[in-house]
């Protein structure tokens, strides 16, 4: 269950259900398939493609994984998506999930990522939201159990800040109501 991920990345793909139709790229570690000809294994790499949406995602990693509920890498860099689906939420084993170099605008979206209680690695650079100011301090305040955010470590001290800003955001807007 643990070879290379099922590779669809620089197959020129727009829409997921396009990517149905393709063959995944080969690796130096070959995926084995079972008797349904589906994918042993738990990663899925769908970068450098033109995709914009995530309406299909669960169908895709149905289509090609033996077991989809069981997706813990999901590479979808270098894509045109500009929001951070709620859909995401629903791969509840998702451990690493690459959304860098794509173009996301609303920072606030990453919070729904929050649902994913072993989401342990995120990528955003390359994202319009990496302009804030406060990027990444709200990052890892919306994502508490972050290891590894932009390939580079979250530090303890990180964390401390980001549970300082978001009980002064608590505050604040208790306050205001």
């Amino acid at each position: 269950m643990f070879g290379g991920p099922v590779d669809l990345s620089f197959k020129n793909i727009s829409k997921l259900t396009d990517a149905w139709t393709e063959e995944p790229r080969s690796s130096l570690r070959p995926v084995k398939r079972n008797s349904e000809n589906k994918y042993l294994c738990c990663s899925l790499r769908l970068s450098n493609n033109n995709i914009t949406d995530l309406l299909d995602l669960e169908r895709t990693v149905s289509h090609f994984l033996a077991e989809p509920a069981r997706l813990a890498w999901l590479d979808l860099s270098f894509n045109k998506i500009t929001h951070i689906d709620q859909i995401l939420c629903r791969l509840h084993e998702l451990r690493v999930l690459y959304l860098h170099g794509n173009n996301i605008h609303i920072l606030s979206e990453v919070e729904r990522l929050g649902e994913l209680q072993h989401l342990h690695s995120i990528t955003l650079h390359g994202n319009p939201i990496e302009t804030n100011k406060t990027y990444r301090n709200r990052v890892i305040c919306a994502l508490p159990r972050l290891k590894s955010m932009d390939f580079s470590a979250v530090t303890s001290q990180e964390r401390v800040l980001a549970k300082m800003r978001h009980r002064s955001r608590t505050r604040s807007e208790d306050n205001r109501q």
